[in-house]
Order: C-alpha cells, then sequence, then structure tokens
C-alpha cells in the first residue's frame, strides 16, 4: 500500500434523525481517520452529492461510488481490494447514501462506481452505518489489523 492516503468523503441525504445513528456513524468515521482522510457529509439533497462529486476545481473531483441494491455486491476482502487499488489515484472517493426513494438514473449514469451492500433492503440511515463498519474493516484487513479475523 502506498504512504498516501486515501480521501474518503461519505454523504447522506438528509438530517439524522436517531442518536444511535448518529453515534454509531461517528464512531466508526472516527476510527477510519486512523487510516484516511474521512469526512462525513448530510446533503440536502441528490443534486448536492452531485455536485460535491463534480468539485468547483478539477483537484476537489472525487470518484463517485453510489450505494444502490442493484450495484456490484462485494465482499469485506473485495472492498479492501478496492480502497488499496484507489490509494494508487490522486482521486478522493465519494461514497454516497440516497434517501428513502434512492438515486435517479442520471445519478447512477454519473457514478464511476454502484455498489450494493446486499439484495435486502435496508433503511437508508441504517446502510450508512453498515458501509461505514466495512470502510474501516477493509482498512483493518489491508492493515492485518485482529479486527476482522473471527467477525
Amino acid at each position: 500500500m502506498s504512504a498516501r492516503p486515501v480521501k474518503i468523503k461519505v454523504a447522506w441525504i438528509g438530517k439524522t434523525k436517531e442518536p444511535a445513528i448518529q453515534a454509531l456513524t461517528g464512531e466508526y468515521l472516527k476510527r477510519i481517520s486512523r487510516y484516511a482522510e474521512v469526512e462525513g457529509i448530510a446533503a440536502k439533497d441528490e443534486s448536492a452529492i452531485l455536485s460535491l462529486a463534480r468539485g468547483e476545481r478539477q483537484q476537489e473531483r472525487h470518484k463517485l461510488v453510489l450505494l444502490d441494491s442493484r450495484g456490484k455486491q462485494y465482499s469485506s476482502e473485495e472492498l479492501a481490494a478496492m480502497l488499496e487499488r484507489e490509494q494508487v489515484n490522486a482521486v478522493p472517493l465519494l461514497f454516497a447514501i440516497g434517501g428513502s426513494d434512492g438515486f435517479s438514473e442520471e445519478a447512477r449514469r454519473q457514478a464511476s462506481f454502484v455498489l450494493s451492500l446486499g439484495k435486502m433492503t435496508l433503511p437508508h440511515e441504517l446502510a450508512r452505518v453498515v458501509l461505514v463498519e466495512q470502510i474501516y474493516r477493509a482498512f483493518t484487513i489491508l492493515k492485518n489489523h485482529p479486527y476482522h479475523v473471527g467477525h
């Protein structure tokens, strides 16, 4: 793995109503920060997420990874391998979780990758917690940290 840490933003639509979701999201973002530059962002709507991905300047562009049930399913190890590959690129990652209605076809077309957490439908706030936990797990896999073993 390269010495340059990957930059990751995790964006979701809407304010979080549930304190437990906020606490878990914050905890995993803090854990990820040991391995990568990471930020959690509550976006107003889909267009705000797409605007974040485009960036105002070239150096602010992000590779957009949308979470959608119709996306590609990855194992934890496959997600780790993807993060390892992305560290080589200079483009930061933006993982985006839609609202309760998901993303539009236009957003899916603009995405570099569409990722599914599985065939089951999850509430979008719970999907966020699962995503940040899996990103953390991916980094522990890459660093041979014992977190992943036995889970």
